[in-house]
Order: C-alpha cells, then structure tokens, then sequence
C-alpha cells in the first residue's frame, strides 16, 4: 500500500488544495478502499465558488467528491460480506442511527445521515478512503470502475423516476440536459417510458440527449414564456406529458413544468434553486397535478447495478473528460466552465 494519500481539500469559499493526508484506519463495520476513480458533481464546484450550499456551510478544511468507486484494501473486524480485493461503488450516504426514516425505508431524509463532502463530513476524492461498508456495494466483472462512479448520479435518475411514477408507457417531459437530467433520461427509458421530451438551453446538450434516446428536444431561449413552452411540449408529444421531472431548479422552468403536466399526473422536482419561488401553486392544486420533492435517493445501488450490468443503461459516452487526481486544480475548472458533461478524476496510481 502506497503512503501517500494525496485529497482535494477544500479550506475555504475559492480555496482548494491537493494535500496530504493520514491514511484512514477502518473501524469494526467499516472498510478501507483505494479510491480508483471519482467524478466531480456540480455540488462539489458550488461548494468551491461558494463555500456553502443552503444550510451546509464549510467551516473547516473539508475533503470534496462523492461519486466515487475503489477497491477493498482492509476490512473491519466485524464485516463480513466484503474482502480485500473486491472492487466497489460508494453510496455517499450513511445513516448514523436507526431512526424513524431509517426504519421507514427513506434513510436520504435522516437530520443526522452521514454523506460524503457535505460538511462536516469529508468526500472521497482522495487515494484512500473509509466508508461503512454496508454502504459499500460489490461491482460485477463486466461494470466498469468508472460506471460504479457513475452510479451515484444514476441513482438520482432512479430515485427521481420512482417518485414521478415513471413506468411502462409513461410519457415524460425532463426540463435540463445536464448530466442529472440525462440519467434521470436513460432510467425514463429503461422503466418503460413510452416518449420522453427533454429541454435545455444548450443545443449540445440537446444533441447528446438524442444520442442517448430523448425522442423530442426542445431548445429554450432566455425569456421564453412557461405556458408557451408547455404548449410546445404537448404539440411533440400530442398530448401533455404524464410525468415532468424538472433538473435545473430555474423559476420559469419549474412552472413551465406544472403548466406541461397534464391533469392528475405528477412534478418531481430534482433541480435545487433558489429558496423561494413563484409558482402557479392553484393550476396545479385544481388540476390536482402533484408536486414531489426528490432529495439525494435510497435504496438505489442494488437496481443501478443491476441494469449496468444487464446493459439496460449506458453510462459511459457521460464522461467526457479524464483527469488524474493531480490535476485536479484543471478538472475542477473544467466543470465549472460547463465544458462536456461529466468529468471524472482517477485517483489510484496506477496506469
């Protein structure tokens, strides 16, 4: 095992740092992993930029990633489902205690979770890494390191599906292109949606939703009206869309959303934006057009493994860009330019 545990630390709002840091000593139920490769969220650039996220302010030096998969290299005393050698994908999001949410199955809602990069906790984005390791799950031979880092926005996609209800014959609209609204596409399709519309302002990204299977794309212009937009959207479709998934957390986008939706059908809201917006709350109560908050996910890596592996999705033409985790100073403003859609670190040092 190599000495050196070279992390991507962020000190403060605009300051990020490669360091050296302690190798990490696994407890009784956790793991060691050299971390292979992880992929920079937009969460992780805002944290940089901004230094907060909502109520999640950086206080200290705090290691950033969360997308993360790596390989077993020391094993808890108590753990006995996973040994040295075994390649796995990282759930972010470990609870601390068995709380109500915990019992009821929707763990992402605990006030006390464990995840990764979300301050006080530190990421992954590091050579080696600890993690709980029933929150540690095996890959099979044919998924990729770079898909089980993938997993993790997968995962939103899967979550975001579940809660807009999405199954076979489900139409849908997905406002926003980036890399949660094209996953968020390639699970629609995979659980049987029948036609699925996707808008961005952005034509390549546009032109990679097709690649990926969008049956409409709709190019959306600065100051569009919502109600003409939702109009657009049902003339591709011929009718309103059963389902809108809505992935860019914009005002104007989340209404055309609810104006899009067809009666009785359902919003899931995924984007995050401001704290307060303004919404057509009464068009969508009178039509009875729910409104679903979708927050992180749960009990989402056994099904996203499972349809990597069966080739039902394809993750890979999502990343566009490689850096090694030296360069992770070029990475990082490679995300924040917008350029391509998804950028992964390897942070092994291995060739």
């Amino acid at each position: 095992m190599a000495e050196d545990n070279l992390s991507v630390v962020l000190h403060a709002q605009g300051d990020l740092r490669l360091e050296k840091r302690p190798i990490p000593e696994p407890g009784p139920n956790e793991v060691l992993l050299q971390m292979h490769s992880v992929g920079i969220c937009g969460s992780d650039v805002h944290y940089w930029q901004h230094g907060r996220i909502g109520d999640f302010v950086v206080t200290k030096p705090m290691v950033l990633g969360h997308e993360g998969s790596g390989r077993v290299v020391k094993v808890g005393s108590a753990v006995k489902h996973l040994e040295v050698g075994d390649r796995v994908a990282i759930e972010p999001g470990a609870p601390r205690e068995m709380d109500e949410f915990f019992k009821n199955g929707r763990y992402n809602l605990s006030p006390t979770i464990f995840f990764c990069a979300t301050p006080p906790d530190d990421g992954n984005l590091c050579r080696y890494y600890k993690h709980s390791a029933n929150f540690c799950y095996k890959l099979p031979d044919n998924v990729t390191f770079e898909e089980g880092a993938l997993i993790e926005p997968l995962s939103v996609g899967i979550h975001a599906c579940r809660r807009a209800g999405v199954t076979l014959g489900t139409t849908v609209l997905i406002c926003g292109a980036g890399p949660i609204g094209l996953v968020c596409l390639l699970v629609a399709k995979a659980m049987g949606a029948s036609q699925v519309v996707i808008t961005d302002m952005l034509p390549e990204r546009l032109t990679m939703a097709k690649k990926l299977g969008a049956d409409f794309q709709l190019q959306v212009k600065r100051g569009d009206e919502p109600q003409q937009l939702a109009k657009s959207v049902e003339d591709q479709l011929g009718a309103q869309p059963h389902v809108t998934i809505e992935c860019s957390g914009v005002e104007s986008s989340i209404q055309t959303a609810i104006y899009a939706t067809r009666s009785g059908g359902a919003v899931a809201l995924v984007g995050v934006g401001p704290q307060m917006v303004t919404v057509p709350l009464i068009h969508a109560a009178l039509r009875e057009v729910d409104i679903r908050g979708v927050f992180r996910y749960c009990n989402t890596w056994p099904m996203a493994i499972a349809m990597l592996a069966s080739g039902k999705v394809n993750v890979k033409p999502l990343v566009t860009h490689r850096f090694p985790l030296e360069q992770a100073a070029q990475a990082f403003e490679t995300t924040r330019q917008g350029l391509g859609i998804k950028v992964m670190l390897k942070c092994d040092q291995k060739p």
